[in-house]
Protein backbone atom coordinates (compact mmCIF):
# COMPACT_ATOMS: atom_id res chain seq x y z
CA UNK A 1 0.00 0.00 0.00
CA UNK A 2 1.20 3.37 -0.89
CA UNK A 3 0.51 6.35 1.07
CA UNK A 4 0.61 9.93 0.14
CA UNK A 5 3.05 12.56 1.40
CA UNK A 6 1.20 15.73 1.02
CA UNK A 7 2.21 19.78 2.61
CA UNK A 8 0.30 21.33 4.95
CA UNK A 9 -2.61 23.26 4.89
CA UNK A 10 -1.45 27.43 4.62
CA UNK A 11 -2.96 29.99 5.56
CA UNK A 12 -4.46 32.34 3.56
CA UNK A 13 -1.32 34.82 4.56
CA UNK A 14 0.81 32.46 3.48
CA UNK A 15 0.33 31.30 -0.35
CA UNK A 16 3.28 28.90 -1.12
CA UNK A 17 6.02 27.27 0.94
CA UNK A 18 9.55 26.16 -0.25
CA UNK A 19 10.89 22.65 0.26
CA UNK A 20 13.80 22.85 2.36
CA UNK A 21 15.71 19.96 3.82
CA UNK A 22 14.93 16.42 2.91
CA UNK A 23 15.64 14.18 5.68
CA UNK A 24 15.30 10.76 4.07
CA UNK A 25 16.49 9.29 0.68
CA UNK A 26 14.79 6.91 -1.64
CA UNK A 27 14.94 3.81 -0.24
CA UNK A 28 15.45 4.66 3.20
CA UNK A 29 12.80 3.09 5.94
CA UNK A 30 10.52 5.49 7.73
CA UNK A 31 9.01 5.14 11.13
CA UNK A 32 5.40 6.88 11.66
CA UNK A 33 5.74 10.62 13.16
CA UNK A 34 9.55 10.66 12.00
CA UNK A 35 10.61 13.79 10.61
CA UNK A 36 10.66 13.50 6.40
CA UNK A 37 10.98 17.38 5.41
CA UNK A 38 11.55 20.39 6.35
CA UNK A 39 9.03 23.57 4.23
CA UNK A 40 9.77 27.14 4.37
CA UNK A 41 7.61 30.18 4.93
CA UNK A 42 7.84 32.95 4.53
CA UNK A 43 7.17 32.89 8.62
CA UNK A 44 8.46 29.74 9.87
CA UNK A 45 9.98 26.15 8.94
CA UNK A 46 6.82 23.49 8.84
CA UNK A 47 7.68 19.61 9.59
CA UNK A 48 6.27 17.19 7.88
CA UNK A 49 6.33 13.97 9.24
CA UNK A 50 6.01 10.23 7.84
CA UNK A 51 2.18 9.24 8.00
CA UNK A 52 2.86 4.91 8.40
CA UNK A 53 5.63 2.28 9.08
CA UNK A 54 7.39 2.15 5.73
CA UNK A 55 9.92 3.04 3.14
CA UNK A 56 10.43 6.32 1.17
CA UNK A 57 8.87 5.34 -2.18
CA UNK A 58 9.42 8.75 -4.35
CA UNK A 59 10.02 12.71 -3.48
CA UNK A 60 8.05 14.40 -6.20
CA UNK A 61 8.97 17.62 -5.02
CA UNK A 62 13.13 18.64 -4.22
CA UNK A 63 15.39 21.00 -2.26
CA UNK A 64 14.12 24.42 -3.34
CA UNK A 65 10.86 23.64 -4.96
CA UNK A 66 8.07 25.71 -4.69
CA UNK A 67 5.20 23.97 -2.91
CA UNK A 68 1.12 25.25 -2.44
CA UNK A 69 -1.21 23.95 0.56
CA UNK A 70 -1.89 20.02 0.31
CA UNK A 71 -0.11 19.47 -2.64
CA UNK A 72 1.20 15.73 -2.98
CA UNK A 73 5.50 16.38 -2.26
CA UNK A 74 6.42 12.24 -1.72
CA UNK A 75 4.77 9.16 -1.47
CA UNK A 76 5.22 5.88 1.53
CA UNK A 77 5.52 2.22 0.81
CA UNK A 78 3.79 0.82 3.81
CA UNK A 79 5.71 -1.98 5.98
CA UNK A 80 6.07 -5.46 5.48
CA UNK A 81 4.26 -7.46 8.02
CA UNK A 82 5.84 -8.94 11.24
CA UNK A 83 5.34 -12.20 9.96
CA UNK A 84 7.32 -11.29 6.62
CA UNK A 85 10.06 -9.85 8.29
CA UNK A 86 10.84 -12.63 10.79
CA UNK A 87 11.23 -14.53 7.82
CA UNK A 88 13.78 -12.28 6.32
CA UNK A 89 15.78 -12.11 9.56
CA UNK A 90 15.67 -15.76 9.90
CA UNK A 91 17.08 -16.22 5.91
CA UNK A 92 19.86 -13.95 6.77
CA UNK A 93 21.31 -13.68 10.13
CA UNK A 94 24.98 -12.54 8.82
CA UNK A 95 23.13 -9.73 6.96
CA UNK A 96 21.23 -8.01 10.15
CA UNK A 97 24.56 -8.69 12.42
CA UNK A 98 26.51 -6.16 9.65
CA UNK A 99 23.56 -4.27 9.74
CA UNK A 100 23.53 -3.46 13.24
CA UNK A 101 27.15 -3.09 13.79
CA UNK A 102 27.36 -0.24 11.01
CA UNK A 103 24.79 2.05 12.40
CA UNK A 104 23.86 5.13 10.07
CA UNK A 105 25.33 8.35 10.57
CA UNK A 106 21.67 9.57 11.74
CA UNK A 107 21.96 7.26 14.76
CA UNK A 108 24.65 9.85 16.12
CA UNK A 109 22.39 12.54 16.16
CA UNK A 110 19.68 12.32 20.01
CA UNK A 111 17.54 14.77 18.17
CA UNK A 112 15.69 16.11 15.48
CA UNK A 113 16.63 19.49 16.76
CA UNK A 114 20.22 18.27 16.70
CA UNK A 115 19.63 17.04 13.40
CA UNK A 116 17.22 20.34 12.20
CA UNK A 117 20.88 22.47 13.50
CA UNK A 118 23.15 20.54 11.18
CA UNK A 119 21.16 21.18 8.04
CA UNK A 120 20.78 24.37 8.71
CA UNK A 121 24.42 24.96 9.19
CA UNK A 122 25.58 22.66 6.47
CA UNK A 123 27.70 20.75 8.91
CA UNK A 124 28.66 17.11 8.95
CA UNK A 125 27.75 15.11 12.16
CA UNK A 126 30.82 12.79 11.70
CA UNK A 127 33.64 16.45 13.18
CA UNK A 128 31.61 17.34 16.25
CA UNK A 129 32.12 15.46 19.66
CA UNK A 130 29.27 13.91 21.03
CA UNK A 131 28.70 14.44 24.72
CA UNK A 132 25.11 12.28 25.12
CA UNK A 133 24.74 8.97 25.70
CA UNK A 134 26.69 6.47 23.62
CA UNK A 135 28.67 9.44 22.73
CA UNK A 136 25.91 10.83 20.45
CA UNK A 137 25.83 14.32 19.38
CA UNK A 138 23.31 16.69 21.16
CA UNK A 139 21.74 19.95 20.15
CA UNK A 140 24.07 21.73 22.17
CA UNK A 141 26.90 19.83 20.90
CA UNK A 142 25.97 21.17 17.38
CA UNK A 143 25.61 24.72 19.13
CA UNK A 144 28.99 24.56 20.83
CA UNK A 145 30.42 23.35 17.53
CA UNK A 146 28.68 26.60 15.51
CA UNK A 147 29.97 28.40 18.11
CA UNK A 148 33.42 28.05 17.64
CA UNK A 149 36.29 29.88 16.00
CA UNK A 150 36.94 28.99 11.98
CA UNK A 151 39.73 28.03 12.28
CA UNK A 152 38.78 25.38 15.08
CA UNK A 153 35.55 24.69 12.96
CA UNK A 154 35.26 25.35 8.87
CA UNK A 155 31.88 23.96 7.99
CA UNK A 156 31.07 22.41 5.27
CA UNK A 157 28.89 23.90 2.34
CA UNK A 158 26.60 21.35 0.58
CA UNK A 159 24.57 23.36 -2.06
CA UNK A 160 26.73 26.03 -1.80
CA UNK A 161 29.10 27.96 -4.37
CA UNK A 162 32.93 28.10 -2.66
CA UNK A 163 35.65 30.42 -5.43
CA UNK A 164 38.83 31.42 -4.98
CA UNK A 165 39.40 34.91 -5.67
CA UNK A 166 42.92 35.89 -7.84
CA UNK A 167 44.67 36.65 -4.25
CA UNK A 168 43.82 32.65 -3.37
CA UNK A 169 41.31 34.27 -0.97
CA UNK A 170 37.73 32.10 -0.68
CA UNK A 171 34.43 33.21 -1.33
CA UNK A 172 31.40 31.65 -0.29
CA UNK A 173 27.91 32.23 -2.01
CA UNK A 174 24.89 30.77 -0.28
CA UNK A 175 21.28 31.19 -1.48
CA UNK A 176 19.31 33.41 0.91
CA UNK A 177 16.97 31.66 3.14
CA UNK A 178 12.90 32.38 2.19
CA UNK A 179 12.41 33.59 5.77
CA UNK A 180 15.78 35.94 5.85
CA UNK A 181 14.26 37.14 2.09
CA UNK A 182 11.33 37.92 3.65
CA UNK A 183 12.70 39.68 6.88
CA UNK A 184 14.74 41.98 3.89
CA UNK A 185 11.51 42.85 1.82
CA UNK A 186 9.60 44.03 4.94
CA UNK A 187 12.27 45.93 6.88
CA UNK A 188 12.71 47.55 3.69
CA UNK A 189 8.99 48.12 2.61
CA UNK A 190 8.98 49.82 6.23
CA UNK A 191 11.58 52.44 5.18
CA UNK A 192 10.26 53.52 2.18
CA UNK A 193 6.12 53.37 3.07
CA UNK A 194 6.29 55.28 6.74
CA UNK A 195 7.18 58.63 7.81
CA UNK A 196 9.78 56.83 10.29
CA UNK A 197 10.85 58.95 13.44
CA UNK A 198 12.84 57.68 16.74
CA UNK A 199 12.88 59.28 20.05
CA UNK A 200 15.15 58.83 22.91
CA UNK A 201 15.40 58.72 26.72
CA UNK A 202 17.23 57.02 29.32
CA UNK A 203 15.80 55.33 32.61
CA UNK A 204 17.66 54.55 35.57
CA UNK A 205 17.17 50.71 36.07
CA UNK A 206 18.51 50.67 39.88
CA UNK A 207 14.89 50.46 41.07
CA UNK A 208 13.76 46.99 38.70
CA UNK A 209 17.06 45.55 39.51
CA UNK A 210 16.65 45.85 43.42
CA UNK A 211 13.43 44.49 42.92
CA UNK A 212 14.85 41.51 41.05
CA UNK A 213 17.82 40.68 43.43
CA UNK A 214 15.46 41.16 46.33
CA UNK A 215 12.60 38.39 44.78
CA UNK A 216 14.40 36.31 42.44
CA UNK A 217 14.91 33.19 44.29
CA UNK A 218 11.20 33.33 45.62
CA UNK A 219 9.89 33.91 42.54
CA UNK A 220 11.57 31.31 40.87
CA UNK A 221 10.92 28.61 43.75
CA UNK A 222 6.80 29.99 43.93
CA UNK A 223 6.57 30.09 39.98
CA UNK A 224 7.95 26.52 39.14
CA UNK A 225 11.31 27.55 37.91
CA UNK A 226 10.27 30.79 36.14
CA UNK A 227 12.83 33.32 36.17
CA UNK A 228 12.56 36.68 36.63
CA UNK A 229 13.83 39.02 34.20
CA UNK A 230 13.83 42.14 32.92
CA UNK A 231 11.40 41.63 29.54
CA UNK A 232 8.22 41.90 32.05
CA UNK A 233 8.94 44.65 33.74
CA UNK A 234 8.94 46.35 30.19
CA UNK A 235 6.00 45.22 28.68
CA UNK A 236 4.04 45.90 31.41
CA UNK A 237 5.37 49.27 31.50
CA UNK A 238 4.57 49.15 27.85
CA UNK A 239 0.71 47.64 28.15
CA UNK A 240 -0.01 50.80 30.59
CA UNK A 241 1.57 53.06 28.27
CA UNK A 242 -0.32 51.88 25.09
CA UNK A 243 -3.55 52.31 26.99
CA UNK A 244 -2.89 55.69 27.46
CA UNK A 245 -1.50 57.01 24.16
CA UNK A 246 -3.61 54.37 21.97
CA UNK A 247 -2.25 55.88 18.76
CA UNK A 248 1.02 54.22 19.47
CA UNK A 249 -0.77 51.20 20.01
CA UNK A 250 -2.67 51.44 16.22
CA UNK A 251 -2.23 49.99 12.68
CA UNK A 252 -2.35 51.55 9.62
CA UNK A 253 -4.91 49.99 7.11
CA UNK A 254 -4.55 51.66 3.67
CA UNK A 255 -6.04 55.35 4.67
CA UNK A 256 -7.51 54.04 8.02
CA UNK A 257 -6.01 53.91 11.37
CA UNK A 258 -7.02 51.02 13.14
CA UNK A 259 -7.42 51.83 17.17
CA UNK A 260 -7.40 48.43 19.18
CA UNK A 261 -8.46 48.00 21.95
CA UNK A 262 -6.01 45.27 23.32
CA UNK A 263 -2.33 44.70 23.79
CA UNK A 264 -0.76 42.20 21.83
CA UNK A 265 3.28 42.93 21.98
CA UNK A 266 5.35 41.13 19.90
CA UNK A 267 8.92 40.04 21.30
CA UNK A 268 11.75 40.50 18.71
CA UNK A 269 13.75 37.23 19.09
CA UNK A 270 16.98 36.23 16.73
CA UNK A 271 16.94 32.69 15.96
CA UNK A 272 19.42 30.61 13.82
CA UNK A 273 17.13 31.26 11.15
CA UNK A 274 16.83 34.81 11.32
CA UNK A 275 14.60 37.81 13.18
CA UNK A 276 11.30 36.26 14.41
CA UNK A 277 8.76 38.39 16.12
CA UNK A 278 6.43 36.02 18.49
CA UNK A 279 3.13 37.79 19.92
CA UNK A 280 2.30 37.87 23.60
CA UNK A 281 -1.32 38.14 23.18
CA UNK A 282 -3.70 40.17 25.63
CA UNK A 283 -0.10 40.41 27.68
CA UNK A 284 -2.85 43.24 29.69
CA UNK A 285 -3.99 40.06 31.42
CA UNK A 286 -0.87 39.02 31.38
CA UNK A 287 1.06 39.04 35.18
CA UNK A 288 5.07 39.11 35.29
CA UNK A 289 5.88 35.12 35.98
CA UNK A 290 3.06 34.06 33.10
CA UNK A 291 4.95 36.94 30.77
CA UNK A 292 8.50 35.18 31.48
CA UNK A 293 7.19 32.35 30.98
CA UNK A 294 5.56 33.07 27.60
CA UNK A 295 8.71 34.85 26.61
CA UNK A 296 11.28 32.01 27.93
CA UNK A 297 9.05 29.15 25.79
CA UNK A 298 9.24 31.43 22.85
CA UNK A 299 13.08 31.80 23.12
CA UNK A 300 13.30 27.62 22.95
CA UNK A 301 10.65 27.63 20.80
CA UNK A 302 12.68 30.12 18.13
CA UNK A 303 15.81 27.97 18.51
CA UNK A 304 14.75 24.80 17.26
CA UNK A 305 12.11 26.28 14.62
CA UNK A 306 9.27 25.06 16.92
CA UNK A 307 6.98 28.80 16.29
CA UNK A 308 3.79 27.75 14.72
CA UNK A 309 2.15 30.52 12.39
CA UNK A 310 -0.53 31.87 14.77
CA UNK A 311 2.28 32.53 17.18
CA UNK A 312 4.17 34.79 14.89
CA UNK A 313 0.64 36.68 13.38
CA UNK A 314 -0.78 39.72 14.70
CA UNK A 315 0.91 41.95 17.25
CA UNK A 316 -0.31 45.73 18.62
CA UNK A 317 3.53 46.65 19.30
CA UNK A 318 6.94 45.53 19.15
CA UNK A 319 9.79 45.70 21.56
CA UNK A 320 13.78 44.47 20.67
CA UNK A 321 16.40 44.11 23.21
CA UNK A 322 19.21 44.80 20.87
CA UNK A 323 21.16 45.28 24.70
CA UNK A 324 21.66 41.63 25.31
CA UNK A 325 23.92 41.54 22.29
CA UNK A 326 26.12 44.41 23.60
CA UNK A 327 24.37 47.08 21.89
CA UNK A 328 24.40 50.51 23.87
CA UNK A 329 22.01 52.81 20.96
CA UNK A 330 20.71 52.06 18.32
CA UNK A 331 17.22 52.75 15.98
CA UNK A 332 14.41 49.87 16.08
CA UNK A 333 13.02 49.83 12.10
CA UNK A 334 9.03 49.30 12.28
CA UNK A 335 7.32 46.22 11.76
CA UNK A 336 4.73 47.37 9.90
CA UNK A 337 1.54 47.81 10.12
CA UNK A 338 2.27 48.65 13.54
CA UNK A 339 3.03 52.23 13.40
CA UNK A 340 5.50 51.79 17.08
CA UNK A 341 8.51 49.75 18.08
CA UNK A 342 10.49 50.05 21.41
CA UNK A 343 14.26 49.37 21.67
CA UNK A 344 15.70 48.44 24.84
CA UNK A 345 19.82 48.11 24.95
CA UNK A 346 22.24 47.61 27.79
CA UNK A 347 22.29 48.56 31.09
CA UNK A 348 25.85 50.66 31.44
CA UNK A 349 26.46 52.27 35.09
CA UNK A 350 27.64 56.19 34.17
CA UNK A 351 27.67 58.98 36.54
CA UNK A 352 24.09 60.83 36.96
CA UNK A 353 23.26 64.24 38.44
CA UNK A 354 20.96 63.09 41.37
CA UNK A 355 19.61 66.23 43.88
CA UNK A 356 22.71 68.26 43.08
CA UNK A 357 25.02 65.16 43.73
CA UNK A 358 26.77 62.66 40.98
CA UNK A 359 25.71 59.31 41.32
CA UNK A 360 26.84 56.14 39.20
CA UNK A 361 23.52 54.68 38.58
CA UNK A 362 22.68 51.48 35.94
CA UNK A 363 21.30 53.15 32.93
CA UNK A 364 19.57 52.75 30.06
CA UNK A 365 19.09 54.09 26.92
CA UNK A 366 15.48 53.66 25.12
CA UNK A 367 14.48 54.24 21.82
CA UNK A 368 10.94 54.64 20.38
CA UNK A 369 11.07 54.53 16.30
CA UNK A 370 7.27 55.94 15.49
CA UNK A 371 5.39 56.89 12.10
CA UNK A 372 5.07 60.32 11.94
CA UNK A 373 1.91 59.98 9.40
CA UNK A 374 -0.18 58.35 12.43
CA UNK A 375 1.65 59.52 15.73
CA UNK A 376 2.66 62.87 16.96
CA UNK A 377 5.92 63.72 17.97
CA UNK A 378 4.09 64.57 21.51
CA UNK A 379 2.64 61.32 21.90
CA UNK A 380 5.68 59.66 21.27
CA UNK A 381 7.64 61.53 24.04
CA UNK A 382 5.20 61.10 26.36
CA UNK A 383 4.63 57.47 25.91
CA UNK A 384 8.26 57.17 26.45
CA UNK A 385 8.16 59.23 29.37
CA UNK A 386 5.70 57.15 30.92
CA UNK A 387 7.26 53.92 30.23
CA UNK A 388 10.73 55.93 31.70
CA UNK A 389 8.05 57.16 34.64
CA UNK A 390 6.57 53.33 35.67
CA UNK A 391 10.08 51.62 35.45
CA UNK A 392 11.74 53.95 37.59
CA UNK A 393 9.12 53.72 40.32
CA UNK A 394 7.94 50.11 39.54
CA UNK A 395 5.05 50.08 42.35
CA UNK A 396 2.89 52.41 40.00
CA UNK A 397 2.42 48.95 37.70
CA UNK A 398 0.93 47.76 40.65
CA UNK A 399 -1.26 50.93 41.51
CA UNK A 400 -1.71 51.71 37.59
CA UNK A 401 -1.13 55.82 38.26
Amino acid sequence: MTIEIKAPTLPESVPDGTIATWYKNIGDNVTRDELLVDIETDKVVIEVVSPIDGTLKEILKSSGDTIISNESIGSVDAAETNSQAKVVVAESSDSAVKSVSAAPIDSLITSPAAKKLLEENSLSPGGISGTGKDGRITKEDVLGHIEMPKSEAFPSQEGTSLDNSAGGRLEERVPMSRLRAKVAERLLHATQSTAMLTTFNEVNMKPVIEIRNRYKEEFEKVHDGVRLGFMSFFVRACVEGLKRFPAVNASLDGRDIVYHGYQDIGVAIGSPRGLVVPVLRNADNMGLAQLEKEIRQYGEKAREGKLSMDELTGGTFTISNGGVFGSLLSTPILNPPQTAILGMHKIQERPMAVDGEIKVLPMMYLALSYDHQIIDGKEAVQFLVTVKGLLEDPTRLLLEI
